[in-house]
């Protein structure tokens, strides 16, 4: 079997996606995730320009030795753009050698290590009590793990707080909107919010938060301690991880369990602080961290160090990526649990797709590959719309970590 042509479709049922389709000599083609929320355009140059030339007359089987040229062989290494891209690739050459042998692709990752793959579900709202509701009606939904933000009293915004009845789409048509912040307002406020979560819905539900990169080692060290006593899941992103020791202060002071890694690319980013065990959950994403060729790597080596897996997967995601964090999910040993945004209706009509949602967890389904399908004639009607993620400054003005 050989690749034949590969070519990339952009389009906007609601949000931006970047989906690279990898064709072959015995008629089979691959879906992979090339998305890049507000960089999508540069992907798509980096496939366009020069991937897709050094993929034709491949084997598609050779998943290994294609990843290591696309990443070794390309010289200027890491980054959002050529991870996304590698990323993209790998998903479709997994999804083809899944059709070729017609079996998912779970099972060549090493088959089923769970019966389904246990979500979160995002809630929030403008204060504490609409936040309530809103956890209660993921719950309804059959949801056994949820994530809470809140507005915070005194801020117009904030990060993980839907515009109106809408779901929270951080991209906005445009040119970058800019929001305020106050870390001092939000450390008041946060504690009162899972307070009144676990008097309302008791121990058993599991209740996650992101603090968004947003507080220093110490006042994320601060709020992990101030949580400790309503028992979160995880507490995400609590400092940019580039500095890797300030995870270190962060577990000094609090066991409230730290998830990191969404923006990460590579096993490097996250090297240190899983040899340290300053975290306790590894959330790098399938497109973004090369694809699962890569990403089954980081999860081993995370395993050796009692670290459990949480990929992103947010709407910025396709379904293509959905899947493929499921199938991982299924098949390694060591998931935590996987985050769960429904895309909308236009989008999963774009997309059909095999997996599915109840009782708290996804299932990948057992159709061969990955499971996903691109309705191309239906993605011309939704073209490439430009968008960004907001721009973040505190109340002074000082430009801030969005």
């Amino acid at each position: 079997m050989k690749i034949t042509n590969a070519t990339v479709n952009v389009c906007s049922p609601g949000r931006n996606f970047v989906t690279l389709k990898v064709e072959t000599d015995e008629g089979l083609y691959g879906l992979g995730d090339g998305t890049l929320n507000g960089r999508e355009l540069a992907v798509v140059s980096y496939l366009t320009e020069h991937v897709i030339s050094c993929l034709i007359g491949r084997d598609p089987f050779q998943t290994e030795d294609i990843w290591q040229y696309l990443y070794r062989g390309g010289y200027w290494r890491r980054g959002p753009v050529t991870m996304a891209a590698i990323g993209a690739v790998d998903m479709a050459l997994w999804d083809i050698k899944g059709k070729a042998l017609n079996t998912p692709v779970y099972n060549l990752l090493g088959g089923r290590s769970r019966n389904g793959v246990l979500v979160y579900a995002h809630a929030n709202g403008a204060d504490i009590e609409h936040t309530i509701d809103a956890v209660a009606r993921e719950i309804d939904r059959g949801y056994l793990a949820v994530r809470a933000q809140s507005g915070i009293p005194g801020l117009d915004s904030t990060y993980g707080v839907a515009k109106g009845n809408k779901p929270y789409e951080p991209a906005e048509r445009g040119l970058p909107s800019e929001s305020l912040w106050s870390t001092e307002k939000y450390l008041q406020h946060t504690p009162k919010l899972f307070e009144r979560l676990r008097k309302r819905f008791g121990p058993d539900v599991h209740l996650l938060h992101d603090c968004h990169h947003r507080l220093t080692p110490i006042e994320a060290a601060r709020l992990g301690k101030e949580l400790e006593p309503f028992h979160l899941f995880w507490m995400e992103d609590p400092t940019p991880a580039e500095l890797a020791e300030g995870l270190g202060i962060i577990r000094q002071h609090t066991t409230t369990p730290i998830a990191v890694g969404e923006v990460f690319n590579t096993i490097w980013d996250a090297k240190i602080l899983i040899e340290k065990q300053w975290i306790d959950y590894i959330r790098m994403t399938v497109a973004h961290a090369g694809g699962l060729t890569h990403l089954k790597k980081v999860a081993d080596f995370a395993a050796l160090h009692h670290i459990r897996t949480g990929c992103h997967g947010a709407t910025d995601l396709s379904p293509v990526s959905m899947a493929a964090a499921l199938h991982f999910g299924l098949a390694v040993h060591n998931l935590g649990i996987q985050e769960h945004m429904p895309h909308s209706a236009e989008t999963d009509a774009v997309f059909p797709h095999g997996y599915s949602f109840h009782g708290g967890y996804m299932y990948p389904g057992d159709e061969p590959g990955l499971g996903v399908d691109l309705d191309e004639k239906l993605a011309a009607k939704y073209p490439y719309q430009r968008a960004y993620l907001p721009i973040n400054r505190k109340l002074d003005g000082t430009l801030f970590d969005w």
